[in-house]
């Protein structure tokens, strides 16, 4: 096994880079304008382009505590724990038998006031974090929608209008594709499946949550669902001009 020269950086391919996302992202759209100039397709991935160029500064905003949330919430956490130990700090030493009944009372009472003393505490502790996960889903909420636009997109190239072995499209930019420019086009569908794919899972290592988890999984499952119908047309119209 080929060992790494001594002073080479470890871990470089273990997370993924958000410039190398873009790099990636402007090498699509270049090609898809070079090949398809003015399309919807091109329009779609600039969109997806621009959430890309945002990503950085949105995961890195991620990582960072929001102090007004932080500030106000341990000071109501400080003021509700003083609260809850107050009575307790009230109390006379010199109570004799006969307050007894009264203290119990009163510490029944403080038990149940814990109670929901302890879960505004909760509520306050996580109230920045819920904030975070909020933004994140609206962001995954964002790429959900582009994958569903790429798959419209998709949806009216039929490889067996361009084959001849359908009816005529009703789509001019279909009458107009050949062979090769359908191929094309449904790749680049694909790829930008793929690289909305990649933006999901970049949000995910920047805020490490359970609800974002499945949400990651859920547009990942979406994105590979719609790639495969994709790679079925791909197919269908390999297979044809194998068979002309």
């Amino acid at each position: 096994m080929e060992r790494l020269p001594a002073g080479e950086a470890r871990g470089e391919f273990r997370t993924l880079s958000p410039d190398q996302i873009v790099r990636t992202m402007e090498s699509v759209l270049k090609r898809i304008e070079t090949r398809f100039p003015g399309s919807g397709l091109g329009r779609v991935c600039r969109e997806l382009l621009e959430i890309g160029l945002q990503a950085e500064s949105f995961t890195a905003s991620l990582s960072r505590p929001i102090y007004p949330i932080r500030v106000f919430s341990w000071l109501l956490i400080i003021g509700l724990v003083t609260l809850s130990f107050a009575p307790f700090f009230l109390l006379d030493a010199t109570l004799d038998i006969s307050d007894l009944g009264n203290l119990v009372q009163m510490i029944e009472a403080s038990l149940n006031d814990l109670v929901l003393i302890g879960l505004a505490i909760l509520f306050l502790a996580t109230w920045e974090r819920r904030v975070k996960r909020r933004r994140v889903l609206k962001a995954l909420s964002e790429l959900r929608s582009i994958a569903h636009v790429v798959d419209m997109h998709q949806l009216a190239k039929d490889p067996k209008i361009v084959l001849g072995s359908a009816g005529g499209a009703d789509d001019p930019e279909l009458e107009a594709m050949s062979r090769a420019d359908l191929a094309h086009y449904l790749d680049y569908c694909s790829e930008v499946l793929s690289l909305t794919s990649k933006l999901a899972a970049l949000y995910l290592e920047a805020f490490d949550d359970s609800v974002v988890i499945g949400t990651v999984n859920e547009v990942g499952n979406l994105v590979a669902g719609l790639s495969r119908k994709i790679w079925q047309k791909i197919m269908i119209l390999d297979r044809g001009i194998l068979e002309s």
